[in-house]
């Protein structure tokens, strides 16, 4: 099973020092693994890197301020500099090459939402596969974020960066996928942040509004599903965004713009990764089986999996493996895929392939945790009409 660390210090530098603790083998060899890729990718060294980290500082303080201190407390817990985890944390921005010019994204993931009309069982469920660089698929942890005054958090990352792909307390969860569209200019905020205060939210607005206020450097995709059984998954770039909504209780979304393409690139787009085009597809078919089959718990976990497996276009499939043709440094392979009940609370993960691996469950529930009647800025909706009673 991937590594799991309970964080519960109200003290975000304290929290963070636990994180960097906890984390410091893994946050030494994803510190190793980028100081090769970026200079790989971009031609910068990494003291070059490191002198530069400092401009997302503001950036950061000023988005999620509490998210600073946090930072140089998994500097101090793991033995890292500051500017080493400020560089984890904009990993995506710094390996779409030079991150003060313009950028290319290129993350892969299927992501997916079924609604309860769209399984037997009548559940919420979100998930998806993660692909990203083999180089990193030892770094990857799972958090428990307990903070005061906002729901908890479950989530996995990799090792040192705050938010990627998880769900809170309150019954929001998030995925997110790389778009590969580069037309913005000089830093913006972090994905690793954006997703992170997603997840911080009590409610849909709020989580929506910190995706739109946000004005990041890359686009990326972010598909947002709460348990009460609604999704949206949002396209995000530096300049507008677009949006989709799930047909039929089934949302799936892969690497390529499906709700528009951005005027700044539709004359010339072209998806990054074109394995996404039938990786969407197949995902979409393998889901639909929950209608007819998706009748336990057992039942989704099985065709889940069995879909994420699904190795047409082998390497380069929605299970993906290690293409041994591509530089070692840009192997890329599914490290992880996702099953959240929305419903029960479960949080299920494969340590890796899923054609080799079962779904395995976090040591928590995702509901033991504050929900919205516990929120301490606005009443929760029983304390809402209780008053009007």
């Amino acid at each position: 099973m991937i590594d799991t660390i309970d964080l519960s210090a109200a003290d975000p530098r304290e929290r963070g020092r636990q994180y960097g603790e906890a984390a410091r083998e893994q946050i030494a060899a994803s510190v190793a693994f980028y100081a090769e890729s970026i200079a790989h990718k971009t031609g910068l060294a990494w003291s070059d890197v490191l002198d530069r980290a400092a401009v997302w500082v503001p950036i950061m303080a000023g988005y999620l301020p509490d998210i600073v201190p946090e930072l140089r407390g998994i500097a101090d817990g793991s033995g890292r500099s500051f500017a080493e985890i400020v560089a984890l944390n904009s990993r995506g921005e710094l390996t779409r090459g030079n991150p003060f010019e313009s950028k290319d994204d290129d993350e892969g993931c299927t992501s997916f939402a079924v609604l309860p009309q769209a399984n037997a069982l009548g559940h919420t469920w979100a998930g998806q596969n993660w692909d990203l660089w083999d180089g990193v698929a030892e770094t990857l942890v799972v958090l428990r974020i307990a903070q005061p005054g906002k729901p908890t958090i479950i989530c996995h990352v990799e090792a040192g960066q705050v938010g990627r792909h998880g769900a809170n307390s309150a019954g929001i969860a998030l995925n997110a996928n790389g778009l590969g569209a580069g037309f913005g200019g000089g830093p913006g905020v972090p994905g690793a942040l954006v997703r992170r205060k997603v997840l911080e939210s009590w409610d849909f607005h709020d989580a929506l509004k910190a995706v739109f206020e946000a004005r990041q450097s890359l686009s990326s995709n972010l598909l947002l599903t709460h348990r009460d059984g609604f999704a949206i998954d949002v396209e995000t770039t530096p300049g507008r965004h677009g949006w989709m909504y799930p047909t039929d209780g089934l949302l799936v979304h892969g690497n390529h713009f499906q709700a528009f393409v951005p005027p700044q690139i539709e004359n010339t787009y072209r998806p990054f990764s074109v394995d996404s085009l039938y990786r969407v597809p197949r995902v979409e078919t393998g889901l639909h089986r929950l209608r007819r089959d998706g009748s336990t718990d057992e039942a989704v976990s099985t065709i889940v999996r069995t879909t994420m497996s699904d190795h047409f276009g082998h390497p380069d499939a929605v299970c993906q493996h290690v293409d041994p043709r591509r530089h070692e440094l840009d192997r890329y392979a599914t490290i992880a895929s996702s099953l959240v009940d929305l419903t029960t609370g479960s949080y299920r993960l494969t340590p890796g392939l899923p054609c080799a691996n079962s779904y395995q469950q976090a040591p928590w529930n995702l509901y033991d945790g504050p929900g919205p009647d516990d929120r301490p800025d606005v009443p929760g909706p029983a304390h809402a009409l209780a008053g009007q009673r």
